[in-house]
């Protein structure tokens, strides 16, 4: 059966199945990358929360009361040489694409040559002024904002496996996408059911789409973006994607 473990230091609390895909797939957080999740029990129920920061990284606590939890580390820096998509109020407002595309050349999902994008990287520079300036509001949660993202998500869905991952892109998307609350400790706290669909979509489209442009270890590399979520992939997700492939034309 095919595996999906967010690997975790801490055992009993978080060997916790979601039951949204039960029974092939189960969780745990992620060792290595630093975890931030709540748990609280009310007769018998476990809530689970998957807080992190904008970098993709993010740390465990059991509740969210709880105060003795270190901040997680800034993300790095642009990757030097990346490709740098502009974009702002009016062409956020237009729902207009043309900023992606004169950025980075692609113009339609046949155009890519995805080894120069994974060697490059993609990142997003939004300049958005406020109505009002005293909202104090995360770009992630303005609608306008998510709208332009989901159509651009609708448009090139493999787009994350491009993304600036270590400047935080990749969190950054994910939250334009993703239902989540902003925390003053945590950050950004996802819906945990959300989250998990959200990546196992991106894992099959992204697999599929390298395997289909020949990139070589497509597996390790879907492996690596859903680990900057707080998700590891087990090879048995993948050796049934290969053996049932996609025969749509």
């Amino acid at each position: 059966m095919a595996s999906i473990k967010p690997f975790s230091p801490l055992s009993s609390p978080l060997n916790h199945t979601i039951s949204s895909l039960k029974p092939s797939f189960f969780f745990k957080p992620v060792s290595d990358v630093s975890f931030s999740t709540q748990f609280g029990r009310e007769r018998g129920h476990v809530a689970v929360s998957v807080a992190f920061n904008p970098s993709g990284n993010f740390d465990l606590s059991l509740y969210d009361e709880q105060e003795n939890v270190e901040p997680a580390p800034p993300p790095m820096p642009p990757k030097e040489g990346r490709y740098e998509v502009i974009i702002n109020n009016e062409t956020i407002r237009c729902l207009n694409l043309s900023p992606f595309s004169d950025a980075t050349g692609i113009t339609t999902t046949s155009s890519v040559d995805p080894r120069e994008f994974l060697e490059r990287t993609i990142g997003f520079t939004i300049n958005y002024n406020r109505d009002d300036e005293h909202d104090i509001r995360e770009l992630s949660e303005f609608p306008d904002i998510r709208l332009w993202f989901v159509r651009l998500d609708a448009t090139y869905p493999w787009l994350p496996v491009l993304l600036d991952w270590r400047a935080g892109e990749l969190a950054r998307y994910a939250a334009m996408l993703v239902p989540h609350q902003m925390s003053m400790r945590m950050g950004v706290v996802f819906n945990p059911e959300a989250l998990e669909l959200f990546i196992m979509k991106k894992v099959f489209i992204t697999y599929s789409w390298l395997k289909e442009n020949d990139i070589p270890k497509p597996r390790l590399k879907v492996k690596d973006m859903a680990r900057m979520l707080g998700f590891g992939i087990g090879d048995e997700l993948f050796d049934m994607i290969d053996r049932y492939p996609d025969s749509s034309p």
